[in-house]
């Protein structure tokens, strides 16, 4: 997408970078997820471990036996490339309220590396595909990582008292 459209898009207070080409960290996608989100529009803002819908996480078939154990947990972190997103923003007002905050401030896709993370319930595994709720990104959106959640090792990130988020 041209520089030109990005300024189009930009809200009031947003600014963007000129970035320069992109170096190749050598990430290695393992496979896609399946969700019933088309459009950026349809995805929730925070996935619903709980009440959410039921996703896909499916697999290269190279990577199955990396899932033998995972079955005993019940909580999975996912990490995901956020392939639509633009990667240019500096600052953003992402509830479109006219407050604007720097881009490593907010859990927006639109930012300079877009991976997304999402703590969700395994619900069940298939050969190499696994069936998971509580995503909020787009169908066909390629898989980074999975690891599991040991809510033991996890710190709950907060907001400073009298900061709003």
């Amino acid at each position: 997408m041209s520089t030109s459209i990005h300024r189009d898009q930009l809200r009031p207070g947003e600014i963007h970078a000129e970035l320069p080409p992109a170096t190749d960290a050598g990430l290695r996608f393992i496979g896609r997820i399946e969700t019933p989100f088309q459009v950026r529009a349809d995805c929730p803002r925070q996935g619903d471990p709980d009440g959410g819908p039921d996703c896909r996480l499916i697999l290269d078939p190279v990577y199955a036996p990396a899932l033998d154990g995972l079955d005993q947990f019940e909580f999975i972190e996912v990490l995901y490339w956020l392939h639509e997103a633009r990667r240019d923003l500096l600052t953003q007002s992402p509830k479109a309220d006219g407050q604007t905050r720097g881009t490593f401030s907010v859990r927006s896709p639109l930012r300079p590396n877009p991976i997304g993370t999402s703590i969700v319930r395994l619900i069940g595994r298939e050969g190499k595909t696994l069936t998971v709720r509580g995503l909020d990104c787009l169908t066909g959106t390629p898989l980074l990582d999975i690891k599991p959640y040991r809510c033991s090792y996890a710190v709950q990130a907060r907001a400073k008292p009298g900061v709003s988020t």
